[in-house]
Order: structure tokens, then C-alpha cells, then sequence
């Protein structure tokens, strides 16, 4: 059966913002409402993976989501069927299933699905997919977002095939019980990105790359790889050809918060995952971490979670 046609005529807008998508997202950006999940309040810092049915979400909004932005997440509606005219920034596209639609943090983007159109959406932190396998998955996490962009491909074609079936997979093991405590949704969600990193690197792709976007990419992954080194600020702006204020005016408007912030965060959740895992004293982690003085490590863990890491480490065991 074939998909509803789109309704040409613009309608009274549900959801929670004020503007419809017919107004596009040229408007001021001031006025664009920013989400975690669509709908939800964000929150700047989180770790994230959620993949939910299109229809979960669209339905309770009559099928049209606002233009809206997500800071510092990432993410690839997948549609398998049906169709939606999508907003990304300035260019309005029209996409019919089967087609991926990427959408890198900071990035306008809002929806008018014909009704029933079947997908999933994913939605990813970036530090869920930098951290841990760095060269495989990290480059191919820099590939894919580097700008918004749509991923056409034929309905039977092989990769469309194998992308539904991992997407489909990793939805069920995502709504599975225990989930949370599982690698699997890791392992498939890594997969995922890689199967659409190729698919753009073979062309496909209705977007040109978007600088800031590429650079903020980079700059995480830098992170990743030189945390433990303790480079100050100036040495990652150098690295990136940019100065410190411009790599935090950079960081800022893509994530909610400073370079510095983002760097101490990925050191402060290392930390953390140590002290959990490795029953080593709290200052032999503190070299292993970059630090020479055990006392300042002490004060930073402190002043970044309102506990000494003994304490922390303490009340994740009672906890557990």
C-alpha cells in the first residue's frame, strides 16, 4: 500500500513550540525550541543512546514536529516507509523511505510525516561513540556528522536492507529488560554508524559538509584521544587552527558549555569508571589519570561531584 500523500496545505502547529515548519527555520534561532527527545527539556552533558518507532513520538503531535535543536546529540532518523518533508537549517527537502536523515547537533531540523510513516529514530550522545574504540568508530562517527544530509537508497538495496535489519535489532534489544546493564545496543548502534559512514562516503548525500559542525566533531574526538594528557586549552584550539575564544564561541553553540567543561567532564567520568572497576587506591588512579598531586585530583573529583573519590567509591558499593 502506498504512503499517504503529504497534505500541501499548512496546518496549525501542535507541538510544543510556537512556529510550523512551513515558517522554516530562518527565523530567529533565539525563538527555536531546544530538546533533549523531542518535546522533552534538554540536558547539556548527558549520555545518551535511545532509538524509539517514528510513530511513537509523531502521532501524539499530528505527524509534524517543529523545527527545534538538540545540543550535543546526535541524530539518524531512519525512514523504512512512508514520507516526510524535512527541514535541515535553510534547505527543505522531501525523502521517501528507505532514507537516512542525519542530523548533527546544533543543526535546525523539523518534520511533517505523512501519516503512518514507518521508521525509528536514534539518537546518540557523541561521547557514546568516541570513547572506547577511537579509530574505527570514531572516524566514522566524524564521516557521518559532519554535515546534516539525507542518505537515499533503493528499496532493495543490499545496505538498506542490512541497515533495517540492525536498526530493527537494536531497537528490540534497546526496549529488552536489563538493557542498560548490556553491551549489546553499544555494539549495534557502532554498527549502524559504520554501515552509514560507508554508504556517504559512497555518495548519496544531498548536503555539503558543514565547517563548524566538522570542526566540533574533531575536537571531541581530540579530546578522546588527549584527555589523559592534560593539554591545556590553547594546544586544542592549536590543533584545530583556531583560537581559545573561537573554539569555545565553537563548543558553546554545539554542546551548552565551555571546551574547558567538555574536557573536564571526560576526565572526571573516567575517573568515576576507575574508581568502580579498578580496586586500586584513589592515588595510584590519580597518576594513571595525569595527575602528579593525589590532593588536587582529590579536590577537582570533589568539586566535580560533591564527593571525595573514597566517598564515591564507597557510595557506588553501597549502592550496588
Amino acid at each position: 500500500m502506498a504512503p499517504a500523500a503529504l497534505d500541501p496545505k499548512p496546518r496549525r502547529s501542535r507541538a510544543p513550540g510556537r512556529r510550523t515548519p512551513d515558517q522554516g527555520p530562518a527565523a530567529k534561532r533565539a525563538a527555536i525550541p531546544a530538546f533533549a527527545l523531542y518535546g522533552e527539556p534538554p540536558q547539556p552533558g548527558q549520555e545518551l543512546l535511545h532509538i524509539e518507532e517514528v510513530q511513537s513520538r509523531s502521532r501524539l503531535y499530528h505527524w509534524e514536529i517543529e523545527p527545534h535543536v538538540h545540543q550535543g546529540l546526535y541524530q539518524v532518523l531512519w525512514l523504512h516507509a512512508g514520507k516526510a518533508q524535512v527541514w535541515l537549517d535553510e534547505q527543505r527537502e522531501t525523502a521517501e523511505g528507505p532514507v537516512a536523515i542525519v542530523v548533527p547537533p546544533g543543526v535546525v531540523h523539523g518534520f511533517r510525516f505523512a501519516p503512518d510513516t514507518d521508521g525509528l529514530v536514534l539518537t546518540l550522545s557523541a561521547r557514546f561513540l568516541v570513547e572506547g574504540d577511537f579509530q574505527s568508530v570514531g572516524n566514522a562517527f566524524r564521516s557521518l556528522f559532519s554535515a546534516p544530509g539525507l542518505l537515499r537508497f533503493g528499496a532493495s538495496a543490499p545496505v538498506a536492507v542490512r541497515l533495517d535489519a540492525l536498526l530493527q535489532e537494536l531497537a528490540v534489544e534497546f526496549g529488552a529488560p536489563g538493557s542498560t546493564q548490556s553491551p549489546v545496543a553499544g555494539w549495534l548502534a557502532r554498527a549502524v554508524i559504520w554501515r552509514l559512514a560507508q554508504a556517504r562516503a559512497l555518495g548519496g548525500d544531498t548536503q555539503t559538509a558543514h565547517p563548524h559542525q566538522a570542526l566540533f566533531t574533531r575536537f571531541l574526538l581530540l579530546v578522546e584521544e588527549k584527555f589523559l594528557d592534560h593539554w591545556p586549552l590553547e594546544r586544542y584550539a592549536s590543533r584545530l587552527g583556531l583560537s581559545t575564544a573561537r573554539l569555545n564561541r565553537l563548543v558553546r553553540a554545539r554542546s551548552g558549555r565551555s571546551a574547558l567543561e567538555l574536557v573536564h567532564e571526560r576526565l572526571t567520568r573516567e575517573a568515576c569508571r576507575r574508581l568502580v572497576y579498578i580496586a586500586a587506591p584513589a592515588a595510584s588512579l590519580a597518576s594513571e589519570l595525569g595527575f602528579e598531586d593525589p590532593a588536587y585530583f582529590s579536590r577537582f573529583f570533589k568539586r566535580r561531584t560533591g564527593l571525595s573519590p573514597q566517598r564515591w567509591r564507597q557510595a557506588h558499593r553501597t549502592a550496588e
